[in-house]
């Protein structure tokens, strides 16, 4: 049996892109060595609207990335995942995990997004393979044209500009059909570049520069690796960036228990004092 039109419209929504066309903040974490489906109601809890599993930065498997992705989705946080690259094959599979969206890295030119946007969408946007009993569907039957249709339209592409090269066809990167946000990775551009601490003009600059290919395309721009420059968030945040990665779930963990370690070690000089 099929099911009606309006649980296909409910069932593929991605309050994700809902959150940034009013133009609303959307935080994320990302997930390095988390392996238990806990880590979806404990990101809800803190606030997190979204979520990305890091497999370009972890050994975490892809039957973990699932599961966290749906973990995460059942708590409310949309789950994305950051693929190690442009691979069709697994970019398939990591979907039919239940990722809602997809962080492309290194992107450096448009034909490498059109192909990260190919092997993303089912046909026609792309060559995605369909296969029966979807995740985000929730295991239900629908009409297959309809349901790719409605797939392909609640995807989330974010594809990362981290490289000078990249930087350099930024335009050209916007400009293609079906990305839906550039993601500047500081981390990397800024090495490449050869950014110091104190370049806080340059990073926004930077910022600025993308901020304006991605809107006169129409796409959303997020920042990543800049959760230790507070200056240049506040000003690219100013500007009209909203999606920030906040840190990893390693960061989170180690900073607070070595925070929490200091309160109890000068608990404990105090004490002896």
């Amino acid at each position: 049996m099929t099911m009606a039109n309006d649980d296909l419209s409910s069932l593929t929504r991605n309050p994700l892109k809902e959150r940034l066309a009013r133009g609303e903040l959307a935080a994320s974490m990302s997930l390095r060595i988390s392996r238990s489906h806990e880590i979806g109601r404990i990101a809800a809890s803190a606030g997190f609207s979204t979520l990305y599993v890091d497999l370009e930065h972890s050994v975490l498997s892809l039957e973990t990335a699932a599961m966290l992705c749906h973990a995460a989705r059942e708590a409310g946080v949309v789950p994305l995942v950051r693929v190690p690259g442009v691979d069709a094959a697994f970019i398939g599979r990591v979907l039919d995990g239940c990722a809602m969206g997809l962080i492309l890295p290194h992107i450096e030119d448009a034909s490498q997004a059109r192909a990260a946007v190919a092997a993303a969408m089912y046909p026609p946007r792309g060559g995605r393979s369909m296969g029966s009993g979807q995740a985000l569907l929730h295991y239900r039957s629908f009409p297959a044209a309809q349901a790719a249709s409605a797939l392909n339209a609640s995807l989330f592409i974010a594809v990362m500009v981290e490289s000078a090269a990249g930087l350099g066809a930024v335009d050209a990167i916007a400009a293609v059909d079906g990305v839906d946000m550039l993601f500047v990775g500081a981390g990397d551009l800024g090495a490449e570049l050869g950014w110091a601490d104190g370049d806080d003009d340059v990073v926004v600059a930077v910022f600025e520069r993308v901020l304006a290919a991605a809107r006169s395309h129409g796409k959303f721009v997020g920042a990543g690796g800049i959760a230790n420059r507070p200056e240049v968030m506040r000003r690219v945040l100013r500007l009209g960036v909203r999606f920030v990665s906040t840190g990893t779930d390693l960061g989170f963990l180690a900073s607070g228990a070595a925070r929490q370690l200091a309160v109890v070690t000068q608990a404990h000089q105090d004490a002896s004092a």
